[in-house]
């Protein structure tokens, strides 16, 4: 990754932003992300290494608040789901949430935006491991692994972002969520499918591939 050329967009802001929208973030061009591949919708299992491998050919970094209304960049998104003894770590965005249209929702997935400083080094998923460390107190052994490449372009939110879908294993139920815009909880997949209908739209998509090739 050392080696990688990283690129910068020349972008200027026309006003002040909050902090996590003035911070750059990486992305990938719509363009060299389905060069060689067709925009899917869902879960795609075969893509993770080509599209790795596109990600990391082309990183650049530009304000997260240009790339959130920008369908022309995908943002790149850590997506963990975290199993234990049968159970998913669920967390519930709160109504003050930084991400509004993501607000109130439960969710599946641990992560977040990669920043410059995120990828100095290691891979996918040494970034991975860092988000989830920023994200959840966690005492107890994990196994790490890769699910998939999650795209949706079926909303204004998923035309911007793209999820690379990691599954933990824990040994251990102490999880927690450290940011206080969220409250997470470890429930069983029925309790998660009662809940489907108040997911956000990715936390749908998963919890239907866990559900079709049980994962758990």
């Amino acid at each position: 990754m050392q080696n990688t050329p990283i690129h910068k967009e020349n972008l200027q802001l026309g006003h002040v932003q909050p902090i996590h929208l003035s911070e750059e973030i990486l992305v990938i061009r719509r363009s060299a992300l389905f060069e060689h591949i067709a925009p899917w919708y869902g879960i795609n299992t075969q893509a993770f290494d080509a599209c790795m491998q596109s990600i990391q050919n082309n990183i650049t970094f530009i304000p997260r608040s240009h790339a959130e209304t920008n369908p022309s960049y995908k943002q790149i998104i850590p997506y963990i789901i975290f199993i234990f003894d049968q159970k998913i770590f669920v967390m519930q965005r709160k109504a003050t949430a930084s991400e509004q249209r993501l607000a109130s929702k439960y969710s599946l997935g641990i992560g977040g935006h990669v920043r410059q400083e995120d990828i100095t080094d290691g891979d996918i998923f040494t970034w991975a491991q860092r988000e989830f460390q920023e994200e959840v107190e966690y005492d107890g052994l994990q196994k790490m692994s890769k699910v998939g490449i999650l795209n949706d372009d079926s909303s204004d939110v998923g035309k911007v972002h793209l999820g690379m879908v990691l599954l933990i294993k824990g040994n251990s139920e102490l999880i927690s969520i450290k940011d206080e815009h969220k409250s997470g909880m470890l429930l069983s997949l029925d309790e998660c499918m009662a809940l489907a209908p108040q997911m956000e739209a990715w936390s749908q998509i998963c919890l239907e591939f866990i559900q079709q090739t049980k994962l758990i």
